[in-house]
C-alpha cells in the first residue's frame, strides 16, 4: 500500500512500480494504455492533497536518481527527476555549485518539489520551479519532449508546475549558482514587534521568515545571509541538539496534546518560553532545510505580500475565539512573483501562510476557517497542501487557468494521467477516465 508522509492519503488498491530506465517507463505506459489504467507519479509523498491517489499504477522514480551532467560555464545542472533534494546539494557542492534556494525540508524529489510549487523564503527568491532551465517529459505514448524557452515554450511556461497531469517528468536542467555559505540567526520577538519591522527585515536579509506560536505573542524569527565566515565548529553537535528539541521533545509534547487537547495552549506557551537567540554558519544546502520527523497535516496559502499581515491577524483572531487544540506554529514566508501559469505566486510577490495540525488530531474545521479567511485576501492554495477548492474556483485565481487546461488536453488527450480527484480539480468530472480508477471516486470526493 502506498501512503503519503503524514498517512492522510493512501492507495490500498494501487500497483506501485519502480522503473529503472526510460525504456522501462515507456513500456509501463504502453501497458497502462492497453489495460485502461491510470498512471500517477509519486515523489517522496510529502503532498497532503491526493494528487497521487489512484487505484491504477503509481510510478516511483526512486531508481531514476542522480546527476546527468553539469555545465559549469553556463551553471546548469541536469538531474534525473527522482533525485532527492537532500542529496542533490552535496552533488552540486563537488562542482562548486549550489541551488539558489531550498524549502523548509529537502526530502522531496526534485520533480515532485518543482511540480507542486515548493518554495523557500526570500522576497527576491522565487519558488523552486523558477530555477528550471528546461525539463524533459514523457507523454502517455512514451515520447519524450524537451521544453525550454525556445522549444515547446508554452509547455515550459505551463508545465514547470504541472501537478503530474501533463506527463511524467524524467529529467530537469536547473540554473544553479556558485557555492555559498549562509549565516542563520534565530531569535525571539513579539508578534506585533515582528510585523512592524517585517518590511525592513525582509529587505535587510537575503531570506527571512517567522513562526508564530498559537496562544502566545511569541514568534521565532529566522534570518539567513551570505557570509565568508567559516562553518560553525561542532555543527554536528548542534544538529543533534536541535533534533532532540525540535523533533523528539516537540513530538512528545504533541503526543500529550493529542491525548489531552485542553493542555495545548499551555504546551504552546511552554514552547514559547524556550525560544532564544543563536547563530550558525554552514554550506547553504545544509542551512536552508530542517529535519522534520514530527508528522503533521498542513494547509498553506499564498496571498499578495501587502495583504499578508491582515490575513495573519484575522487568523489570530479566529484562534482566539475558537477552541481549536493547536500547538504547531503558524509559518510566515515571502516568495518573489513569477510567470508560471499554475504558480501560486503568478504575477505578484507573495507571503505564504502555513498552518499545521499534529497527525491524528482534528484539523478540518480549523483549515476550513483559515481557507475562508485567505480567500478573502486573494489567496491561492499550495497545490501539495490541504484545500477544498475545485474546478471553477481556480479560474478566478489564475489568469492562465484556461491555457493550462488546454495544454493538458493536448498533452494527455485520453486522460491517462487523470484521476477522479484531478478531474474534479480541473472541472472535468464529465470526462471518462481510465477504467481502474472507479474505486477511488468515493475517496477523492471525501478527501480535501
Amino acid at each position: 500500500m502506498w501512503r503519503n508522509w503524514s498517512g492522510y492519503v493512501s492507495c490500498p488498491h494501487a500497483t506501485v512500480s519502480h522503473p529503472d530506465s526510460r525504456d522501462a517507463l515507456a513500456a509501463l505506459l504502453a501497458n497502462a494504455a492497453q489495460t485502461g489504467t491510470s498512471v500517477r507519479v509519486a515523489g517522496a509523498g510529502h503532498s497532503f492533497t491526493p494528487l497521487v491517489q489512484t487505484d491504477g499504477t503509481i510510478v516511483s522514480l526512486d531508481r531514476l536518481q542522480g546527476l546527468i551532467d553539469v555545465d559549469t560555464t553556463r551553471r546548469i545542472a541536469r538531474v534525473h527527476a527522482g533525485t532527492r533534494l537532500s542529496t542533490f546539494g552535496a552533488m552540486l557542492a563537488r562542482y562548486g555549485l549550489a541551488m539558489e534556494n531550498l524549502g523548509d525540508i529537502d526530502v522531496q524529489s526534485v520533480a515532485g518539489a518543482t511540480s507542486t510549487g515548493t518554495h523557500g523564503t526570500g522576497i527576491t527568491l522565487g519558488n523552486l520551479a523558477t530555477q528550471i532551465a528546461s525539463f524533459t517529459i514523457m507523454d502517455a505514448d512514451g515520447n519524450e519532449i524537451v521544453a525550454d524557452t525556445r522549444q515547446h515554450a508554452d509547455l515550459f511556461r505551463g508545465g514547470r508546475i504541472g501537478l503530474g497531469a501533463l506527463g511524467i517528468v524524467t529529467a530537469l536542467a536547473l540554473n544553479v549558482v556558485p557555492s555559498f555559505r549562509l549565516k542563520l540567526q534565530r531569535g525571539k520577538m513579539g508578534l506585533d514587534e515582528c510585523l512592524a519591522q517585517a518590511a525592513a527585515l525582509v529587505q535587510r536579509h537575503r531570506s527571512f521568515e517567522f513562526y508564530w506560536l498559537p496562544h502566545t505573542d511569541a514568534v521565532l524569527t529566522k534570518a539567513w545571509d551570505i557570509t565568508d565566515e567559516p562553518p560553525t565548529r561542532g555543527s554536528w553537535k548542534r544538529r543533534v541538539t536541535d533534533d532532540l528539541l525540535e523533533n523528539t521533545a516537540f513530538g512528545l509534547l504533541c503526543g500529550i496534546g493529542r491525548r489531552l487537547p485542553s493542555t495545548c495552549p499551555s504546551l504552546s506557551r511552554l514552547c514559547a518560553s524556550l525560544l532564544g537567540h543563536d547563530e550558525h554558519v554552514d554550506a547553504s544546502h545544509r542551512m536552508l532545510s530542517t529535519a522534520r520527523r514530527v508528522r503533521f497535516n498542513e494547509m498553506e496559502w499564498s496571498v499578495p505580500a501587502e495583504q499578508g499581515e491582515q490575513a495573519l491577524r484575522e487568523i489570530g483572531a479566529l484562534i482566539a475565539k475558537k477552541t481549536f487544540p493547536l500547538m504547531f506554529p503558524i509559518e510566515y514566508r515571502w516568495v518573489r512573483g513569477d510567470d508560471i501559469w499554475l504558480s501560486p505566486d503568478y504575477g505578484r510577490d507573495s507571503v505564504r501562510i502555513s498552518v499545521h495540525q499534529y497527525r491524528g488530531m482534528p484539523f478540518e474545521q480549523y483549515f476550513d476557517a483559515v481557507q475562508a479567511i485567505c480567500l478573502r485576501y486573494e489567496g491561492r492554495p499550495h497545490w501539495g497542501k490541504v484545500h477544498s477548492l475545485r474546478g471553477s474556483d481556480f479560474a478566478k485565481l489564475y489568469p492562465r487557468w484556461d491555457d493550462f487546461l488546454a495544454l493538458r488536453r493536448r498533452m494527455d488527450p485520453h486522460g491517462r494521467f487523470l484521476t477522479p480527484y484531478l478531474r474534479a480539480l480541473f472541472g472535468l468530472e464529465h470526462e471518462r477516465g481510465p477504467r481502474r480508477d472507479a474505486l477511488v471516486d468515493a475517496a477523492s470526493s471525501s478527501t480535501p
